[in-house]
């Protein structure tokens, strides 16, 4: 019997348990092939004891439509970080690669599909080059792997920001407001721009494009006659001024290596009051409520494509790599590949030429 461990790492998404599910699914249809599930990413393989669990049709049956993972997942740590507490109390980490490659085999794993955005692969491409049997799948809500058309999570999350503006655009006209909306987007504008286009955004903020606080103010002005009129503004997490970097907020979190991002939409009314902007303003910060929820139909479908491709290839014995949707077919690129270039909206984007189009201020 062979046996292929699955793990789930980064932040959560729509999706995930449906590439789950496709993954279970396809693996029943071979006769000599069990699928675990490690918890909490590779968390589960390196605690003492071991906590994986069993995954099979029983086990995976209705999770296609359910937000989240049922085998739980981490931005923390991992096999190359892992985190402990030195002599003095302070926080370092250890490199268990080596330790966790040894406990696979002996659980006699002969394949590993690892999902997960571009730090999860990180870490399958260098499990890879340790000799792991590693297959990669793409998740991020971000959309920003440029090996890949699209990953599952984005379009749902585009969806609730899409819905968030909607319900704002009521408000702010009640009410003669200007609202400005932060959505998720550390280094890619893609969630921002979609929703300021589908849900009819004023002005719309994003990483790769800094912005002039002169030039957003013209354009919320021309909302305003008097004291009449109202708009809503989006704009990226990762967003910030020229000359400026990102908001970033202090963190003591253990294991938690990424910069932790929040407060843009709060400093950019501080800078349109500073710039004599005399408006009525608000911010509303979606945080992770685009990360929760039920998975839209378009990324259910998307998710267990990737999932049947990605255990075909574990089938085929062709590692080292993750699935990309490159459209209309699912090809596997090399994981060196998949990581080297992220996905990030330059100013020639056909959707940066939209948003021009329709008027939307990109603050440049």
């Amino acid at each position: 019997m062979k046996r292929l461990l699955i793990a789930t790492g980064g932040g959560d998404c729509p999706g995930l348990n449906a590439v789950i599910r496709a993954v279970v699914h396809r693996a029943s249809q071979e006769k000599d092939w069990e699928v675990l599930g490690s918890i909490q990413a590779f968390n589960g393989i390196l605690w003492e004891p071991t906590e994986v669990v069993m995954l099979d049709n029983e086990k995976v049956a209705g999770i296609h439509f359910q937000g989240g993972t049922i085998i739980e997942t981490t931005n923390k740590g991992g096999p190359f970080a892992w985190p402990v507490k030195d002599k003095n109390g302070k926080w370092t980490s250890v490199d268990r690669s080596d330790e966790m490659i040894r406990k696979l085999q002996i659980m006699h794993v002969d394949a590993v599909i690892n999902i997960g955005g571009d730090g999860s692969q990180r870490i399958s491409e260098q499990l890879y080059r340790k000799g792991l049997n590693i297959i990669g799948v793409p998740k991020t809500i971000d959309n920003d792997l440029s090996s890949t058309d699209s990953t599952f999570g984005f379009q749902t999350a585009v969806e609730i920001a899409t819905e968030a503006v909607d319900k704002l655009v009521t408000t702010a006209a009640s009410h003669n407001r200007v609202f400005v909306m932060e959505v998720m987007g550390r280094e890619a504008g893609w969630i921002a721009m979609n929703a300021a286009v589908a849900g009819g955004a004023d002005v719309c903020l994003i990483p790769e494009m800094p912005y002039d606080i002169e030039v957003v103010k013209e354009a919320l002005e021309k909302r305003f006659k008097r004291d009449r009129g109202f708009a809503v503004v989006v704009v990226a997490e990762g967003a910030h001024a020229k000359n400026s970097k990102m908001e970033v907020q202090e963190n003591d979190e253990v294991g938690y290596a990424n910069p932790k991002l929040g407060g843009i939409a709060r400093r950019l009314i501080d800078q349109l009051k500073a710039a004599g902007f005399e408006h009525d303003m608000r911010e509303t910060v979606l945080g992770h409520l685009q990360r929760g929820g039920v998975p839209i139909a378009y990324d259910r479908v998307l998710s267990a494509q990737f999932g049947v491709k990605a255990f075909e290839m574990a089938l085929a014995g062709d590692f080292g790599k993750m699935v990309a949707y490159r459209h209309p077919e699912f090809v596997a690129v090399p994981l060196k590949d998949a990581i080297a270039k992220p996905n990030l909206v330059t100013p020639d984007n056909a959707l940066v030429k939209t948003c021009k189009g329709l008027g939307i201020s990109m603050g440049v």
